[in-house]
């Protein structure tokens, strides 16, 4: 871009410390985060990704390369004009090319505006996913006696690969049931439900274990019990009888592995 577009002045408060002999200090310069934001009003997503500068020249144009940074998510320009003060977008906002830099904790401002659009369901809390046991699997499934040997199927080929499992009733931590439930789901590394005879309630825990981003395991009787909104993804089919609950075994076994990459 042009020097021209270069808002790092050497009278400016915050400017003037990337200056050295009156020249823009590239090594200082490179030392922080750059938010790279597209340009309102221009062709496709309107958004913005943190980058890191590798490499500025100087001249009558200036040249910067920089690397994105992936592990961070892109922020639209809607959010960020709501930043505008500590941005210092001033009155062209996103909508003008240039370079400035800003006196602001980057990554806080970022992590504030993620809190904020952040999903808070209003029915139970998720606290529990803050701490994650990478050895869990939870079992979400009907609890008629006829499921028993399931259960204890899934039980011994979860033990088998060195895990653990927990089935909601077996807890009692909290005066809610489905705070209980979503607990042992938010706590787990592996959510395994059975899908068999359509039950309701599997399909409600399948669906916030899917939402909060947990590794989830669909076993079922008969593939007519898998709803139409999730034939799309694998399942394990087995028989409720003893070759059936071994052949279960193993295909569970062979799936956790795959999952914790042993």
């Amino acid at each position: 871009m042009s020097m021209s577009r270069i808002y790092i002045r050497e009278g400016d408060p915050v400017g003037s410390s990337f200056y050295s002999n009156g020249t823009l200090d590239v090594a200082k310069l490179k030392e922080y985060p750059v938010l790279l934001v597209t340009e309102t009003g221009g062709n496709g997503p309107q958004f913005a990704r943190v980058a890191y500068i590798t490499n500025i020249t100087l001249g009558h144009e200036v040249s910067i390369q920089y690397a994105i940074d992936n592990s961070i998510q892109p922020i639209s320009n809607a959010e960020l004009e709501g930043h505008s003060v500590e941005l210092r977008l001033g009155r062209f906002g996103l909508s003008h090319t240039c370079w400035s830099v800003c006196d602001v904790d980057l990554f806080k401002l970022l992590l504030q505006n993620q809190q904020k659009r952040s999903i808070s369901p209003k029915v139970f809390s998720l606290e529990a996913a803050y701490s994650q046991d990478e050895n869990l699997v939870s079992i979400m499934m009907p609890f008629g006696a006829e499921f028993n040997p399931v259960h204890a199927a899934l039980q011994q080929s979860i033990s088998a690969v060195g895990l653990e499992s927990v089935r909601a009733d077996n807890i009692w931590e909290h005066h809610t049931i489905i705070q209980d439930i979503v607990n042992i789901i938010a706590r787990a590394k592996v959510v395994v439900c059975d899908c068999s005879g359509k039950n309701p309630n599997v399909f409600y825990e399948a669906g916030v274990a899917h939402a909060i981003g947990k590794e989830v395991i669909l076993i079922t009787q008969s593939e007519h019990d898998i709803p139409f909104d999730l034939r799309h993804i694998r399942y394990i089919r087995y028989l409720p009888n003893t070759e059936g609950l071994a052949d279960l075994s193993t295909s569970l076994q062979s799936r956790l592995r795959s999952i914790r990459g042993w």
